[in-house]
């Protein structure tokens, strides 16, 4: 099992045709993810040849050498014609906003957005039209989800760590591949990175309760960061509805008041949004949080040993 992603997905690229959008195709084809199509209305009816090496513990399934993949005008044209219901967005922010408005009127069931630096109010519309069509939106500026052994969609490595019972929702794409290699013994279900923008698809919440009602996870590792509530918020939602035991980080404990750091969400005003009070209030519901990412790690080994 996993949640949002599994072999069975079919996924599209929109942006394939450019530099980082070829690069990570190719990643993904190596991953075992079956990418049936790109998308570029400029080069419709073309196709891009990728020469794919195998790599991670879906290398066994997954095709090695050159690999044709189509490319599209639109991502209804891509849908119709392959029946995919991913797409991954690699297109640079000034287009995003359009791209995924796109696929989401598509009809795509779940759409990944890596570009970083979309302006917040283009986020707020794209955000806005997913929920309201029912799309699983993840991102942006994310480094998308993987399900290990099965489907990568996004910028994740796909062999640091293999499948297993630990379900992993970051909102930093560096730490997420940390987590990963502090647990790699262990393995995990499914990883997912949702983003450290202000506005985001898809919540630690959303992450948590899908894990819950996932009968492969376990135990939750959830990584935070400084700024806004989504920390807190998880807090009170896993209270009242999280059976399966939560391991919290919250990136930022020395982050000085009033700066942001690295993420455009991540700024402190006052007592609001600081490391320490993210922790109290995950603390305050029974979620052990570590104050290192190494420290997190050996909170969630003791958790699983004493089940």
């Amino acid at each position: 099992m996993s949640i949002f992603l599994s072999r069975d997905s079919r996924v599209i690229v929109q942006g394939m045709t450019g530099s980082e959008g070829r690069k990570h195709t190719a990643r993904m084809l190596g991953a075992g993810t079956t990418v049936v199509g790109g998308v570029n209305p400029r080069k419709a009816g073309e196709s891009v040849t990728f020469d794919v090496h195998a790599y991670g513990p879906a290398a066994e399934r997954a095709t090695e050498g050159p690999v044709e993949v189509p490319v599209f005008g639109t991502v209804a044209d891509a849908r119709a014609a392959t029946g995919a219901d991913v797409s991954v967005v690699f297109v640079p922010p000034p287009f995003a906003k359009d791209a995924v408005l796109e696929a989401v009127d598509a009809g795509m069931e779940t759409v990944v957005v890596i570009t970083e630096g979309i302006p917040v109010a283009d986020s707020v519309q794209f955000v806005t039209r997913a929920l309201e069509r029912g799309t699983r939106l993840i991102g942006p500026n994310c480094p998308g989800i993987i399900t290990p052994g099965e489907s990568n969609v996004g910028i994740t490595p796909a062999d640091i760590t293999g499948p297993g019972r630990i379900g992993l929702v970051s909102k930093s794409g560096t730490l997420t591949y940390q987590m990963m290699f502090e647990l790699r013994d262990i393995g995990f279900s499914t990883c997912i990175g949702i983003g450290g923008d202000p506005v985001v698809g898809s919540t630690h919440i959303d992450a948590l309760e899908a894990f819950e009602a996932d009968p492969d996870t376990d135990l939750v590792v959830m990584i935070g960061e400084i700024g806004g509530d989504a920390e807190e918020r998880a807090a009170a939602w896993i209270s009242e509805n999280m059976s399966k035991p939560v391991v919290a980080y919250v990136a930022g404990f020395t982050a000085p008041e009033g700066k942001t750091m690295g993420h455009a969400g991540a700024i402190v005003s006052g007592s609001a949004g600081t490391a320490a009070a993210k922790a109290e209030a995950l603390e305050s519901v029974g979620v052990r949080v570590g104050r290192t990412p190494s420290q997190t790690a050996v909170l969630a080994r003791e958790i699983l040993r004493s089940r």
